[in-house]
């Protein structure tokens, strides 16, 4: 609904709410309404039913009592002459309409019947003899065909002065009314008081519960699941299912020994019905929001007019910006560059700072050296050899010193390396402090050492963890140039991770809050300009630490290195 003023977009969906709401009430009122009404009319068929049968029973069943009573019947009985009586019943059943009729003698042989293929039957073990035989009224016995489907017989005795001559059989044809339901409903069934069906339009069904008989259904395909569960989800669920069919259920009592009929129409005829007024509705509703979009589609047209002009802009901008974006990263690598420059810079500033002291140092060996040769000399003269080599050993220890010192700053000088590799930052505080000896005893300060007694390990480049060292000796010594009894502790910890403390007694920091920005610094013109404490925060960083400073209560400043422990450091790196 992109470009659709705010009164459209609210138009737009009070019409879609309400079109959903009216279509839900009316889908629902409609479906309810003409269901009834298709209820109603199969309950009325159903009554018409039942009263057929009704009809049907009650005309037939008087006849085993007339016919008991006829004389002619009871004299062929007697007398054993039954030339006839099969002619007679025969015309009999054409009158009142009855499937078959039958004469059976005393001793349950077929006599005379309707169908001449039954005579000479013997039926004496028949239920429905036996019943009739026993009995002083008319029974009425519903039995299962061999051929299938159901008789319904009434029967009735016929004697003479107290004496049993025959029993007369009358089958009633009902199944005549199932032809008749088949083509007006989709299935109906009579059941007999033990709910059993004896007949219906669908001819499985005989013999067997209601429910058994419902179950009798081939599996449905995807399709119809699908549309089965569409119709579920619209409409409330159905009363049963026949051939895959949601239908209706209707029952009415019939008035005879507890039978009673259902009858099961399908939901068709109701949701065409339904459809056919909500899909009138339907259009209403769409006529409504095509005439919204209407008016509001040349408000729609000048913007999009409005967005091309806009997009054609944002693509000059994109490429513009997609400039400034390659210059921002040539500056960027350029200061990366500068950067690394910088800090090797200050490192060698460092060294330059260094090389008096160091001058100075290397100056008493290299005078010792010569008195110890000039001693030696002597001494060689006088072949006093053992003093003379003597002199030569104090002369080769002079020359490791001399050599360790320059190795110390030789090693200091070159570039940091391009792996990090596991060390031991008791022995990068050793190399620091060999390095800064010189100062240190220039500046007579006093160096207190706390170490652990186990190494302390992490994963960094030694050369620039040395040079973060160096610059934090370097600048305590600085700062406790003006004190009397200047001093430096210098404090290795384990935790979470390794921490170095740099503590000084000197006058602290001025301004905590620029302490690490670049060109920062409160030192004279000429020996400093503010680098060191950048870079060293920048070079910490860089491994996965942080480094921090402070005043200290009691006077002086005090700065922490925090690193990761070896095991931390390799997890991140990984």
């Amino acid at each position: 609904m992109l470009g659709i003023p705010l009164w459209g977009r609210v138009v737009v969906g009070v019409i879609v709410v309400l079109g959903v709401a009216v279509l839900w009430v009316l889908n629902t009122w409609l479906t309810q309404s003409f269901s009834d009404s298709t209820r109603n009319r199969a309950e009325l068929r159903l009554v018409l039913y039942s009263g057929n049968i009704q009809s049907e029973l009650q005309r037939n069943s008087v006849v085993p009592l007339l016919l008991s009573r006829d004389p002619d019947l009871i004299s062929a009985l007697r007398d054993g002459i039954y030339t006839t009586t099969s002619q007679q019943l025969i015309s009999l059943q054409t009158e009142i309409g009855a499937e078959s009729i039958e004469l059976l003698d005393a001793y349950g042989r077929t006599v005379a019947a309707t169908d001449r293929s039954l005579l000479g039957s013997l039926r004496a073990s028949d239920q429905v003899f036996v019943d009739a035989r026993r009995a002083s009224d008319t029974v009425f016995l519903v039995r299962e065909r061999d051929s299938g489907g159901y008789s319904f017989t009434f029967a009735r005795r016929i004697q003479q002065a107290g004496t049993f001559l025959g029993v007369v059989l009358v089958e009633v044809d009902l199944s005549k009314f199932e032809r008749s339901w088949a083509g007006l409903v989709d299935a109906v069934a009579l059941m007999n008081s033990e709910g059993r069906i004896i007949l219906s339009t669908e001819p499985r069904w005989r013999g067997r519960t209601e429910e058994e008989a419902l179950a009798l259904r081939d599996a449905p395909s995807a399709i119809a699941r699908a549309l089965r569960a569409t119709a579920d989800w619209a409409q409330d669920p159905p009363d049963a299912f026949v051939r895959g069919e949601a239908v209706l259920r209707s029952e009415i009592r019939v008035p005879f020994r507890g039978w009673k009929m259902v009858s099961f129409t399908r939901y068709d005829s109701v949701r065409e019905r339904v459809n056919g007024v909500l899909a009138l509705v339907m259009m209403g509703f769409a006529l409504l929001l095509a005439l919204t979009f209407y008016l509001v589609s040349r408000r729609a047209l000048l913007q999009s007019a409005l967005f091309q002009r806009e997009s054609a802009e944002l693509r000059a901008l994109n490429l513009r910006l997609q400039r400034e974006i390659a210059a921002r990263e040539k500056v960027q690598k350029d200061l990366a560059v500068a950067e690394a420059t910088i800090e090797q810079s200050s490192k060698l500033a460092s060294l330059g700072e260094m090389s008096a002291s160091v001058s100075h140092e290397l100056n008493q060996p290299l005078a010792a050296m010569k008195t110890y040769l000039a001693g030696a000399r002597l001494l060689l003269t006088r072949r006093r050899t053992d003093e003379a080599l003597s002199s030569f050993q104090r002369i080769d220890d002079l020359i490791e010193r001399m050599t360790s010192i320059t190795r110390t700053l030789k090693s200091f000088a070159r570039k940091g390396g391009e792996a990090f590799a596991p060390l031991d930052l008791r022995d990068c505080l050793a190399e620091a402090l060999a390095i800064m000896e010189p100062q240190l005893r220039a500046g007579r300060v006093l160096v207190t050492r706390t170490l652990p007694q186990s190494p302390a390990m992490v994963l960094g480049d030694r050369v620039r963890i040395e040079q973060v060292i160096i610059n934090l000796i370097r600048n305590a010594v600085d700062a406790t140039a003006r004190s009397n009894a200047p001093q430096i502790d210098l404090i290795i910890s384990q935790g979470d991770g390794v921490t170095l403390t740099v503590r000084d007694n000197g006058h602290g920091i001025a301004d905590i809050d620029t302490l690490f920005e670049p060109f920062q610094t409160t030192k004279p013109a000429g020996q400093g300009v503010g680098l060191g404490l950048a870079i060293s925060s920048g070079i910490v960083a860089d491994h996965g630490g942080r480094l921090t400073g402070q005043n200290a209560p009691q006077g002086g400043a005090v700065f922490e290195m925090h690193l990761p422990l070896l095991d931390a450091a390799t997890q991140a790196a990984e």
